[in-house]
């Protein structure tokens, strides 16, 4: 991969904290010359969500087999058997393209990036204000079965523990606040 091109916007968070939200606005926003890094992962579908799009959605076992080639920049099992990575062809587009990445991934892979790229990573860390907000806007969206969303939960309290090892953590209590300071913050850093 050619690290002399673009940079490299992380968004990690636990589920429910905004952070698609945050950074679907950020796409928005031409001035900052953004493509979204999609990831692939091994799980289903969900709703409306579209191949290619949303995410790369692979099969396990050929998930697997990318691993074996080295084709991620990160990756990780999330959930038993949900497998979810970056391709470095995906970098490799976005950067091919003149334009920054922005990637919207788990805490760990997140953290990865950042690892492997550290001058040219701003990782953001995006928290809900309590795990009760949290909780509240998973159900809201109406996606996830109760045992799914008290998998999420449990984990949410293991990945806010992560936070102070990103660049920044962005506290969501109002959304229009965050997106305007995420702007700020990104603007910023590729300036």
């Amino acid at each position: 991969m050619n690290k002399e091109k673009g940079k490299l916007i992380v968004f990690s968070a636990p589920s429910g904290s905004g952070k698609t939200t945050i950074v679907h606005h950020l796409l928005q926003e031409k001035k900052l010359n953004l493509d979204f890094s999609i990831s692939a992962t091994s799980r289903s579908k969900r709703g409306q969500e579209i191949d290619g799009k949303d995410y790369h959605f692979l099969s396990l076992e050929n998930f697997k087999q990318h691993i074996n080639q080295d084709d991620f920049v990160e990756w990780e099992e999330v959930y038993t058997d949900n497998f979810y990575g970056t391709l470095k062809s995906e970098v490799e587009r976005i950067w091919a393209e003149g334009k920054h990445a922005i990637f919207d991934i788990d805490v760990v892979g997140g953290l990865r990036v950042k690892e492997k790229f550290p001058e040219k990573t701003l990782a953001i860390f995006v928290k809900a204000p309590s795990l009760e907000v949290m909780e509240n806007r998973l159900r809201s969206r109406e996606t996830e079965s109760e045992e799914k969303i008290q998998q999420r939960l449990a984990k949410a309290e293991k990945e806010i523990s992560y936070a102070d090892k990103f660049d920044v953590v962005l506290i969501n209590d109002d959304l229009e606040t965050a997106k305007k300071e995420a702007e700020k913050l990104v603007g910023k850093f590729i300036s």
